[in-house]
């Protein structure tokens, strides 16, 4: 089954480390499709050109814009030549310069809808000292727009292969679970750890089974959703249908700690795990355990990519 992820990059380090992380995920594998995308910000064109063609917007900009666009363009060709260096085919890539119709933010949203891709991914610079994001201001306002799409962040360099998968027993959980197993379809290299935290913070309960009926079925939820073991059993189950080996599925659970994101974002680096997936609630949801966690490890991770699924 063919998928397709849109890639932002914008010329600099970062975008060189999503092209790694993607290159050492995804080598070789035919139905994994990506779409670079670079949005070139529109400066001072004049109000209303937000609604003119791409051909008249280019006639509107500034010398130093049109240069900005041109390097843009050449960069994209210096991009898809590492990709494919690195084992990805060039068919499997395709890309796009535009001129920014509203914001950064805002237009690649928009592209991600309107192309129904399967994931946003974006590069971010870091975090500071004191844990709090210094993101580029296109990747904070990512995380504040995208809850429809699922969102990677890569953070630095990631060459892990391993996926680290916070388990809770909610629905937001295990569509977490199900975008994961979808994406990793067929892969030969991917490890994933399932992780359970019983800190004291956690979230105690468990979503009831008719929460899950429209995604997965009332047959499929009474067998493995209304099970003893639900918080690890339903997710293995997931995976096991979409094909993903039962030997590369490992759990982990600890009895120890006080804040789930916490413990999240340490196992991962412990573990040198290099994406973390985990679930997150809508943007007018309420706020419970895997949505204030997945803000928590958001804010607290380094050097890994981190997987939003709402």
């Amino acid at each position: 089954m063919e998928r397709k992820i849109l890639v932002a990059v914008d010329g600099s380090v970062y975008s060189i480390n999503e092209i790694h992380y993607l290159a050492r995920l995804f080598e070789g594998l035919d139905e994994i499709n990506f779409h670079l995308i670079r949005i070139i910000p529109a400066g001072s064109l004049p109000p209303g050109s937000e609604w003119v063609n791409e051909l008249d917007k280019m006639s509107m900009l500034s010398p130093a814009a049109r240069k900005k666009f041109a390097a843009a363009t050449q960069y994209m060709k210096d991009i898809v030549s590492q990709l494919t260096r690195q084992g990805v085919s060039a068919e499997r890539i395709t890309t796009s310069v535009r001129v920014s119709r509203v914001s950064v933010a805002d237009d690649l949203v928009h592209e991600a809808r309107k192309g129904m891709y399967d994931a946003l991914l974006v590069g971010r610079r870091g975090i500071g000292k004191i844990g709090e994001m210094v993101m580029g201001s296109v990747s904070s306002s990512m995380l504040e727009k995208c809850f429809d799409i699922p969102l990677w962040v890569i953070d630095g360099q990631v060459n892990s292969r391993k996926f680290f998968v916070p388990v809770d027993g909610t629905l937001h959980c295990l569509r977490a679970v199900d975008h994961l197993s979808y994406i990793l379809q067929d892969n030969p290299h991917a490890e994933i750890t399932l992780f359970h935290s019983e800190a004291l913070m956690a979230h105690k309960g468990i979503d009831p089974p008719d929460f899950f009926h429209e995604q997965w079925g009332k047959e499929w939820c009474d067998e493995h959703i209304d099970h003893p073991d639900t918080i690890f059993h339903a997710p293995e189950q997931i995976l096991l249908e979409n094909g993903f080996p039962s030997e590369r599925i490992s759990r982990l659970e600890k009895k120890i700690g006080v804040d789930p994101a916490r413990d999240i974002v340490k196992l991962a680096m412990k573990l040198d795990e290099g994406t973390i997936v985990i679930g997150r609630r809508g943007r007018n949801d309420p706020k419970g355990f895997m949505g204030g966690v997945s803000d928590r490890v958001m804010r607290s991770a380094e050097k890994v990519a981190v997987w939003l699924v709402s």
